[in-house]
C-alpha cells in the first residue's frame, strides 16, 4: 500500500512557519496584504475565495475582497487592477477564475505588476520560472514540489509523466520538475497511445479535470502519483483524476482528494503573499 501524501498536514506545518514570519515582518513595520478580486457569483469560486481568507486570518496576512457585478466591463476590471498595483499597502493581488465570458482573463493577468503576481500567472513570472530565475512559483505547483521535498522524494534522472498542459498547473510544473533534474513529458488530449507513457513515469501527475480517468493499469508499480484533479461525483463526492482505491494498492506514494494538493495550493499562496511583501518592503528601503 502506498504512503499517502498528507497535503492538509503539510499545509498546516507552512501556514504555522509562515504564521511566525508574519509576527516577526510586522514588528518591522512590515504588513502583508492579500486582495483578491472575484467577478460574478461562481458557486466554487466562493468556495475558494471563503478558503483563501480563512487561511489569511490563520497566518495574519490582511485580507480585502472585491467582488464585482458578472456584467463588470474589461475596462472597470483593468482599472480596479491599477488602483491595486498603486496601492502600497497592497502587497498581492489574486484575480479568481473563472471570470465571464465576456472579460479577457489573460489581459486582466497582463494588468497585475510583476511585483504583486502572488498566482505567479503573468508572462514576466512565467517567463522568470522558464529561464530559472527568482520568481513567484504559480501555488499549486508550488505545492507540489514542496510535497515533494518534505516526503524526500527525489526527482534528479526521474520520469516525470504530467497529463494536462494548463497554464496553471501542467506548464509551470514542467518547467519546476526540469528545474529538479527530473526528465519531463506532458501529456494532454492529442496524445498518442498515453498509457505508454503513463506506465513507464516514475512520477505520475494528473491535471485534467476528469474524474478518475487515471486506473491501475496506467500506472507502473511503485509510482509516486500526485493527483491535482478536483471532480465533484453525482452523489456529490469529491474525487481527483486518479482511481485512488485502486491506484493506492501499487503506487509507492499518493496523494488524495480532497486532502492533497488542494490545502497545500492555498498554504503557497499565502507564502507568495509573505514574500511580495518582503520584496516590496526592501525595494523602499533602496530609496
Amino acid at each position: 500500500m502506498a504512503v499517502i501524501i498528507d497535503g492538509k498536514a503539510l499545509a498546516k506545518k507552512v501556514r504555522g512557519n509562515l504564521k511566525e514570519e508574519c509576527e516577526e515582518l510586522k514588528k518591522q513595520g512590515i504588513n502583508p496584504k492579500l486582495a483578491v478580486i472575484m467577478v460574478g457569483d461562481n458557486p466554487a469560486s466562493k468556495v475558494y475565495v471563503r478558503n483563501k481568507n480563512k487561511a489569511c486570518n490563520e497566518v495574519g496576512i490582511e485580507y480585502e475582497e472585491h467582488l464585482l457585478e458578472e456584467t463588470t466591463t474589461q475596462e472597470e476590471l483593468n482599472s480596479l487592477i491599477k488602483k491595486l498595483n498603486d496601492t502600497k499597502e497592497v502587497s498581492g493581488i489574486l484575480l479568481q477564475s473563472p471570470v465571464p465570458k465576456h472579460l479577457d482573463i489573460n489581459q486582466a493577468f497582463k494588468a497585475i505588476t510583476y511585483r504583486k503576481d502572488v498566482d505567479g500567472f503573468t508572462p514576466s513570472s512565467v517567463g522568470k520560472l522558464v529561464i530559472g530565475e527568482d520568481t513567484f512559483v504559480s501555488c499549486t505547483p508550488f505545492g507540489v514540489m514542496k510535497m515533494f521535498e518534505e516526503y524526500n522524494i527525489d526527482l534528479t534522472g526521474k520520469d516525470v509523466v504530467i497529463i494536462g498542459r494548463s497554464n496553471i498547473v501542467g506548464k509551470p510544473l514542467a518547467q519546476c520538475c526540469l528545474a529538479k533534474n527530473a526528465t519531463v513529458t506532458v501529456c494532454h488530449s492529442k496524445t498518442k497511445n498515453l498509457e505508454e507513457h503513463t506506465k513507464r513515469a516514475d512520477i505520475l501527475i494528473a491535471a485534467i479535470g476528469k474524474a478518475k480517468f487515471v486506473t491501475k493499469d496506467m500506472v507502473k508499480e511503485g509510482a509516486v502519483v500526485i493527483d491535482v484533479g478536483i471532480n465533484r461525483t453525482e452523489e456529490g463526492k469529491l474525487v481527483g483524476d486518479v482511481d485512488f482505491e485502486e491506484v493506492e494498492k501499487i503506487a509507492s506514494h499518493i496523494t488524495p482528494v480532497p486532502g492533497g494538493v488542494g490545502p497545500m495550493t492555498v498554504a503557497m499562496l499565502m507564502n507568495n503573499v509573505i514574500k511580495a511583501a518582503k520584496e516590496q518592503s526592501n525595494e523602499k528601503s533602496t530609496f
